[in-house]
């Protein structure tokens, strides 16, 4: 089946059109340095105050500027950071994507698919919101393996294999071929652990990056691919096959940093910045488009939708099953948190 398809001048004017497309390098860079800025702060509060009370609070902050990053090379990826397409790999690859192993040319080539075939069957990210909605115990099962870490391992043990090859080839094709696929990530973590090294703090590397890229950076991820496309009432229909949720100042703290919320606007125009897109929400508000549009007041709604199946108990031999399914969901779960948007 195919999706209704709108175009922009159904909902907005000319003159809207190009308000909300502009493009301001300073206002890309802007994000990108606050979100450097969450991460650097996090480091010295715990540095200066070192208890279990900031190394949280710290893992929560970098976590979700890690996922903030992550927007923001996905805004990269839409051409949005800069007017300039140069201007705009850059800031998307180094500031962003390599910090976080990722790369934005080829998740570029994938995520395209996902705006042209939404919520059909051939939707490359389709598998991160079919399942839903899930039961609360199954949602728990999801989030200890988010939040322990076993998730984030998985995702990167596949990303190393993958990058290291067949292992029939050479030495010399597998270093190649290591290099092509996570060299810049490397060279800029390793970057990165040296200014660490450097300042005094070399255990911020492993203590406040990795384990916030393995552990909150997971939980909210999966969080916001329920968001975006689980259980929405019309997988047809534009402004009903993806979802806008509403978010408080602890919400784009800690789960939904830089407008990564309005996704139902991003869908309709996935070419303006993620800046402008409050901006569009508010003109969609007040359209005559605003009683269909599927909006959620806050991420707690998303969740009870989400999470709305019946428990059932277990039957005799299902906790085997379940224990099965524990071991194996990690490494499905690997897959489903690393797309999206």
């Amino acid at each position: 089946m195919t999706a209704l398809r709108m175009r922009a001048r159904d909902f907005l004017t000319d003159d809207q059109l190009a308000e909300v497309r502009e493009r301001a390098t300073w206002k890309g860079a802007a994000l990108i340095a606050h979100a450097w800025a969450l991460i650097i702060g996090a480091v010295a509060l715990v540095a200066w105050l070192p208890n279990p009370v900031t190394y949280v609070l710290a893992v929560a902050i970098i976590g979700s500027r890690q996922l903030g990053l992550a927007i923001l090379m996905h805004d990269g990826a839409h051409g949005c950071l800069s007017a300039d397409e140069r201007t705009n790999l850059a800031l998307s690859q180094w500031f962003c994507a390599y910090p976080l192993f990722a790369e934005t040319r080829s998740y570029r080539r994938y995520h395209l698919q996902h705006h042209a075939r939404t919520q059909q069957e051939d939707d490359p990210d389709l598998v991160l919101s079919a399942p839903f909605p899930i039961t609360k115990l199954s949602y728990r099962r999801k989030f200890i393996r988010d939040i322990t870490g076993q998730t984030g391992y998985q995702q990167r043990k596949a990303q190393l294999l993958n990058a290291l090859g067949p292992k029939d080839w050479s030495w010399r094709q597998r270093a190649a071929h290591f290099w092509q696929m996570l060299g810049p990530q490397c060279a800029v973590n390793a970057i990165m652990f040296a200014a660490l090294a450097g300042a005094g703090v070399w255990w911020a590397y492993p203590l406040l990056w990795l384990v916030p890229l393995l552990t909150w950076m997971m939980v909210i991820t999966r969080i916001r691919n329920i968001a975006e496309h689980a259980v929405v009432p019309d997988s047809n229909d534009p402004l009903r096959n993806t979802r806008t949720t509403h978010a408080n100042f602890l919400e784009r703290l800690f789960i939904a940093p830089y407008y990564v919320n309005y996704h139902l606007e991003h869908h309709l125009l996935f070419y303006v910045p993620c800046y402008n897109l409050p901006k569009v929400h508010r003109l969609l508000s007040a359209s005559r488009y605003a009683g269909r549009m599927e909006v959620q007041p806050n991420y707690a709604a998303v969740l009870r939708l989400a999470t709305a199946r019946p428990n059932r108990e277990d039957r005799p031999g299902q906790l085997v099953n379940s224990a099965r399914r524990a071991r194996a969901g990690a490494e499905v779960d690997a897959n489903q948190t690393a797309g999206g948007f």
